[in-house]
């Protein structure tokens, strides 16, 4: 397999997101489930706000410039509204009703979305094999997720519309600003997206009368988590291999994402792994090896 070096750093960025995205679900849950006194807009705009700033931060630490270009603006606040406010925003907002397990199958459709965005504009059906490994990694989600819809993962219509929604809005904006190469910076590009998205997250909580944050000890341990893993660390690192590898490749963390939080759970909670875990998991794993095959064995795809 010969994958070019720059896919290689992507790769790397990728298995982050695989790690630290794998358990913002929880995170997300803890922090705005009823009782937290955390809602959603004020707790994902308060997030992003700060994660901009600490990224703002350690780019002028290391002499970047903050400067945008005019025709990086139209990028920037474009792929910030798609990924933040829709994606990450409507699963934020959705997490009030619904269960993590439930959001997190719901977004685990991510890459099929992502590969269907990818083959509209390039006016091209996808390659056989490549529907055949989104189809296992998908099988693998299903098995791996739902004992845990059956013993309680349930969502009201109007969450389960705004899941629907959200992986259909990530995977235009990733395919948007995949084609519209930012010029500036990782950590520059990212922090102006998370200052953009933090203050349409605000404008929102005012359009819908949010009420005051009054977040309960464990909805600020869940949102300062957030803050350093979810925005700073893994959106970082999202954005590096959201510039070195193919689409449908990058779009696989939302099926690795629920391996990694079950996982978590038994390493930290102590919850049982079953035959029905070892199951899927092992779907997911062989959907995303075949899907890394299908796109890097010619060595001549991005």
């Amino acid at each position: 397999m010969n994958t070019p070096p720059k896919s290689w750093a992507g790769i790397a960025s990728l298995f982050v997101v695989y790690i630290v995205w794998g358990s913002t679900y929880l995170a997300i849950r803890y922090a705005v489930r009823e009782g937290s006194g955390f809602p959603a807009f004020w707790m994902a705009g308060s997030r992003t706000l700060l994660g901009g700033l600490i990224l703002f931060c350690l780019a002028i630490a290391m002499r970047q410039s903050l400067r945008l270009k005019r025709s990086d603006w139209v990028v920037t606040v474009v792929s910030s509204i798609l990924l933040w406010n829709g994606g990450n925003g409507l699963v934020t907002w959705a997490e009030q009703r619904a269960s993590s397990g439930y959001a997190a199958l719901v977004i685990g459709t991510t890459p099929l979305w992502g590969a269907v965005v990818e083959s509209i504009l390039q006016r091209s059906w996808p390659r056989r094999r490549l529907v055949v490994s989104l189809l296992i990694g998908f099988a693998g989600l299903a098995v791996l997720t739902w004992p845990m819809i059956r013993t309680g993962g349930r969502a009201d219509w109007i969450a389960t519309i705004a899941l629907l929604c959200a992986p259909i809005s990530w995977s235009i904006g990733s395919a948007y600003q995949q084609r519209h190469r930012l010029t500036q910076p990782i950590f520059v590009s990212s922090a102006y997206q998370q200052i953009i998205g933090a203050l349409v997250f605000f404008l929102l909580a005012w359009v819908t009368a949010e009420p005051a944050p009054q977040p309960t000890h464990e909805a600020w341990l869940a949102w300062g988590y957030l803050v350093v893993f979810g925005s700073v660390i893994a959106y970082t690192a999202y954005v590096t291999a959201l510039r070195a590898l193919p689409l449908p490749v990058l779009m696989t963390y939302a099926y690795v994402n629920p391996v990694i939080a079950v996982f978590l759970g038994w390493l930290i909670l102590s919850e049982p792994i079953t035959a029905t875990t070892l199951l899927g998991t092992a779907l997911i794993l062989a959907g995303v090896a075949a899907l890394f095959y299908e796109k890097f064995s010619s060595g001549t795809e991005k």
